[in-house]
C-alpha cells in the first residue's frame, strides 16, 4: 500500500480548512461518550503526534468491524480546523496493514 498521500499530525495546521485529506496511525482511543448522541471520536498516533477523528452514527454502523477491531486506521475525511482544534469528519475509515504490530491494545470507549 501506497502511503505517501497520508497526512502526518504535525503538518494538518497547514493544510486547508475543508480540504479532503487522509490520516493514517495506531488507534490509541475509541470514544463514545454519552453525550455525544452517538458520535464516535477517534485518536491516531503516528510518528509526529497524534491527530483526531470524528465518525458520525451512521458511518460507525457502516465501518463497525473495522473501528472496533482494527489496531491500525486510515481515515479519509475532511478537514476542520476551529479555534485552533483541528480535527477530520471521516468519510472512510479502512485498515491500515501494519503485520508486524497487528495485536496493540487501544483505550477504547473512555
Amino acid at each position: 500500500m501506497l502511503l505517501n498521500d497520508i497526512w502526518r499530525s504535525i503538518d494538518l495546521p497547514q493544510a486547508s480548512n475543508g480540504s479532503r485529506i487522509r490520516i493514517g496511525g495506531q488507534v490509541i482511543c475509541r470514544q463514545r461518550p454519552g453525550t455525544a448522541k452517538g458520535f464516535v471520536f477517534i485518536s491516531l498516533e503516528d510518528e509526529t503526534g497524534i491527530s483526531n477523528a470524528i465518525v458520525t452514527p451512521q458511518l460507525f454502523e457502516k465501518y463497525r468491524l473495522v473501528i472496533t477491531q482494527e489496531s491500525f486506521l486510515l481515515i479519509e475525511g475532511i478537514l476542520q480546523i476551529h479555534s485552533g482544534v483541528i480535527h477530520v469528519r471521516a468519510k472512510t475509515i479502512e485498515r491500515l496493514p501494519a503485520p508486524a504490530l497487528d495485536h496493540v491494545d487501544s483505550h477504547d470507549f473512555c
